[in-house]
């Protein structure tokens, strides 16, 4: 039962939004409701083609790819599409979900071994009772239509309100784990300091929800075990490189202050003593701030210039976009803009716009099987679009 509460990178405007306005920002006046038509366009250094896959959705957050060439798209008020051409399906037997704000149903994956075993898994908004929620992740089959053999493995152990900063970005890493993006939850940010709570961490999980004994603080009784990493705000973009299995993520600032992180096991990575972000209504330090940097607190590798909002990350691992080896894609809700981001080991050498206001608000950006990318657009009548690389004409 659904409970329904219902083309430059550092060049241009310095302006800072306030990332949490950006990301609660109602998404329901569009102006992006017409028909999408294919475009081609150049890019810096490669030529794509954008054409929609599926309108019509509403508030989409995450898309999956089927081993058939379908795709699995959850909406935020909590229904889960199966999407084949030009027919679309709910699938049914979700469980209770608050969908509230920023919370509903969240994000979606499918198991490594997917076609072995079947699961597919998913996050969400889950409601005690009391007008409180906590993120959850859940584990499931489908058949004819429905969700079966569900498991629910993983609730953070705290229930709060408001209804904003679930984190819920779910990512493999190459070694046989899942990696799962725990927010704030927004109305108490040094929860993300308490290493009792699950607020504002990175967890590492097996395929079942329990806990790897090599995990950083296995044994360690001041931190629970699930914990991987912790001192985050809302991190809503996360991806693992398949060869180095390094781990990339992008963490949603306050004013200012929106991060791209290496993420390495045990770090504190400050929120909200560590800071690049200013106060909402002040512009002043925000409210336990302490330094930009510390002795202990791991340094952000990228702080976003003017602000992203970062929702969805890819890194473009495919042959396709051979011109964009090894380059990280990253989405931005009220910025409508994705950036293509060039790295080094320790530095961002290089990033370029694209799309910049073309789509809107971008919510989940993915790298598919057949190396396509594809794009999530975060509005009522919201889109999901597949970008290929061609050649110049």
């Amino acid at each position: 039962m659904i409970k329904h509460l219902l083309t430059l990178g550092l060049a241009g405007s310095m302006l800072l939004f306030t990332a949490c306005e950006q990301e609660n920002s109602s998404s329901n006046s569009d102006n992006n409701n017409s028909s999408f038509s294919t475009t081609e366009t150049n890019t810096q250094y490669q030529r794509v083609r954008v054409s929609a896959v599926a309108e019509g959705l509403e508030n989409p957050w995450a898309v999956a790819f089927m081993p058939d060439g379908t795709y699995l798209v959850t909406e935020k008020p909590g229904r889960l599409l199966h999407i084949d051409g030009e027919d679309r399906r709910e699938i049914g037997g979700l469980p209770e979900i608050q969908a509230f704000r920023q919370g509903g149903l969240l994000d979606v994956v499918l198991h490594p071994d997917y076609e072995d075993n079947g699961w597919i898994y998913f996050t969400y908004s889950k409601p005690n009772g009391s007008d409180e929620t906590a993120t959850a992740v859940a584990r499931a089959r489908i058949s004819d239509g429905e969700l079966t053999d569900m498991e629910e493995i993983f609730v953070q152990d705290r229930y709060s309100d408001p209804g904003r900063h679930y984190g819920s970005r779910i990512a493999w890493t190459n070694d046989g784990y899942m990696l799962v993006s725990i927010g704030d939850r927004g109305s108490n940010p040094p929860r993300a300091q308490d290493t009792r709570d699950h607020a504002g961490t990175l967890l590492r999980l097996n395929y079942d929800g329990s806990v790897p004994d090599d995990n950083p603080f296995v044994g360690n009784d001041d931190f629970h075990p699930e914990i991987f990493s912790y001192g985050h705000r809302n991190i809503q973009g996360l991806v693992v490189d398949p060869e180095t299995n390094e781990i990339w993520a992008t963490d949603h600032g306050p004013r200012g202050g929106d991060l791209l992180q290496r993420v390495e096991a045990g770090n504190n990575y400050g929120w909200p003593i560590v800071t690049q972000g200013l106060d909402y209504r002040t512009e002043g330090p925000y409210d336990g701030f302490e330094a930009r940097e510390m002795e202990g607190v791991a340094r952000h590798f990228h702080e976003f210039l003017p602000t992203l909002a970062p929702s969805g990350l890819a890194l473009i691992t495919h042959a396709n976009f051979g011109n964009w080896q090894g380059n990280l894609l990253a989405g931005g809700l009220r910025s409508q803009r994705i950036l293509r981001i060039l790295t080094s080991d320790d530095e961002v050498l290089h990033m370029e716009e694209l799309f910049t206001q073309d789509f809107g608000r971008i919510r989940d950006v993915r790298l598919s099987p057949e190396g396509h990318v594809y794009i999530l657009t975060d509005h009522s009548d919201g889109k999901l679009l597949r970008v290929e690389a061609i050649e110049r004409s």
